[in-house]
Parts: C-alpha cells; sequence; structure tokens
C-alpha cells in the first residue's frame, strides 16, 4: 500500500500567518499520517503577479492586520512580538532553505522553523547578513556556507523556480496548503484541512 502523499505548505518567511501555520502543520499531518513537504517562496513574486501589496500597505487594513497576527497567535498558544521592520525582503534566507533541502529536507524544514521563529519572536532581522550568519550558526549550519548558498547562482535561480512553480500552481498567498490536490489559503483553514483528512470532505 502507497503512503498518502504529502501536505504541500507553501510560507514566506516574512509572512506572520506563515509563522503561526508552521507550528501546527506538522503535529495536524501526523495524526493523519501525513508527512509535510515544504516550500519557501516570495510573497513579493505573487503580490507582482497578482497586482496586490501585504495588507498592512493598505492603511485602512494595517491596524486590524496587526491587531490579528498577535491574536491568531494567541488562540494557538505561540509566543508572538510583532517585528520592529516589518514586512523585511527574506530571499537569502529562502535561498539558504533550499540549500539546506538539496542535502537533508529535515535539516531545510528545522530552518525554516529557525528563522519565523527567530524573525516573529526575536526580531532577528533576515535581511541582514550578520544576523542571518548569526542566526544559521545557531542552528548548527556553516554560516560562511551558508552566505556561499546565498550568493551561489545555483539557489537564487531555485527560489526563482519555486516561485513560478508555485504561481503557475496557483498560489497567491501564504501559508498555501495542497491536499491531495485539494488547495487551501490561510491559517484560518486548519479546521478544514483536519475536516478534510479526517474524510469528511464539505
Amino acid at each position: 500500500m502507497n503512503a498518502a502523499a504529502p501536505i504541500a505548505f507553501y510560507f514566506d518567511f516574512s509572512s506572520p500567518y506563515s509563522y503561526i501555520a508552521s507550528e501546527w502543520i506538522e503535529a495536524l499531518a501526523a495524526r493523519h499520517g501525513r508527512a509535510v513537504k515544504w516550500h519557501a517562496i516570495l510573497l513579493g513574486a505573487t503580490f507582482q503577479h497578482t497586482g496586490l501589496k501585504p495588507p498592512v500597505d493598505y492603511p485602512l487594513k494595517r491596524e486590524y492586520a496587526l491587531r490579528d497576527f498577535a491574536r491568531s497567535a494567541r488562540a494557538e498558544g505561540i509566543p508572538y512580538t510583532q517585528p520592529e521592520q516589518f514586512p523585511i525582503p527574506t530571499q537569502n534566507a529562502a535561498r539558504i532553505f533550499y540549500w539546506l533541502q538539496s542535502q537533508d529536507p529535515a535539516r531545510a524544514a528545522a530552518w525554516a522553523h529557525a528563522g519565523l521563529r527567530g524573525y516573529f519572536t526575536r526580531g532577528v532581522r533576515l535581511d541582514d547578513p550578520a544576523a542571518l550568519k548569526s542566526l544559521a550558526e545557531a542552528s548548527d549550519i556553516d554560516p560562511q556556507a551558508a552566505e556561499a548558498a546565498w550568493g551561489d547562482t545555483q539557489w537564487k535561480l531555485r527560489l526563482k523556480q519555486a516561485n513560478d512553480d508555485a504561481i503557475a500552481a496557483g498560489v497567491f498567498g501564504t501559508p498555501w496548503f495542497v491536499v491531495d490536490g485539494e488547495p487551501f489559503w490561510g491559517n484560518d483553514r486548519k479546521s478544514q484541512i483536519e475536516r478534510w483528512l479526517s474524510g469528511n470532505p464539505f
């Protein structure tokens, strides 16, 4: 009997809802005998494709969005501190992710957790080379090798391909999940994903 397909999980290192979802998706998947396949993407690429902007860039949405980020984290019982600089470019963190994923997907997922937690609980500036190297070192990753990876054309192209593939698959935001071909967008789709995996589609 073939194992059930993994849940595809698309995230952006600068997305609060991606951080929150990253803290529950693996446990949810495990309850249903599923693995999680992580995909780092850049929301900027999807925004450019759709002509949208981050919610905090719209004055009418900003205060609500900031309130909801923190409230959603509290609802999951996880720590959250709104970064002073938000959002920030995270392409270097994402390139490190794909460099690690080529060696060991588990190390890449661990790095994703480290980056998301670092930014959304301690304000680690993932766009600052020194801070990113320090985070890599704290995550048992050679900081010089990490720096070489994020500057390597191979991993720049790999991230671009990941963005292109995500857009081609219909991904326009994060977190984005695909369960047996069924897409779900948003941290607030947790209960629907749980129900879908339980065999009670709606």
